[in-house]
């Protein structure tokens, strides 16, 4: 559940008290839960709900931010241990907005209206959120291939 909740908030020990809050919140109402579905499904959406709420007390909005107005710093690939690290160095380094509705898509399963309802944002807004992301990412990978091959 910390991966769950490290896709959501950067610094580790912030997540770490999310998830043991979650934990809390979860042990507290686990009379609720109904055993037609999966456990961990139950609980990891406890999980997204908390982050998702961590986010707003931390007054970080959802505002899109165009691309051309972004720029994302030029991480330093040769300290990650694999791949897996590199990646999810490049999703936290994208906007809060656009990190969140990325994780929430394509981590999380999620549809655009689901989305739209956890964030109280439009659906619209969450369409362009996930497109930014993408392009963003994209243009990292691209920037670290380049990089990579030495041209």
């Amino acid at each position: 559940m910390l991966g769950c909740c490290r896709h959501y908030i950067k610094d580790l020990q912030f997540a770490e008290d999310v998830m043991i809050t979650a934990f809390h919140k979860a042990f507290l109402n686990i009379n609720t839960y109904e055993p037609y579905g999966s456990f961990e499904g139950w609980l990891r959406r406890i999980m997204v709900r908390d982050c998702i709420s961590y986010l707003r007390i931390q007054k970080n909005k959802f505002n899109t931010v165009e691309i051309q107005d972004y720029h994302i710093k030029q991480p330093v690939f040769d300290t990650f241990s694999s791949e897996a690290d590199t990646i999810q160095y490049l999703v936290d380094l994208l906007p809060i907005g656009c990190k969140t509705v990325f994780n929430l898509y394509v981590i999380e399963g999620y549809k655009h209206r689901e989305i739209a309802e956890v964030l109280n944002i439009s659906v619209g807004t969450s369409k362009s959120q996930l497109s930014h992301a993408k392009k963003l990412l994209k243009t990292q990978l691209v920037n670290l291939k380049t990089r990579q091959n030495g041209t």
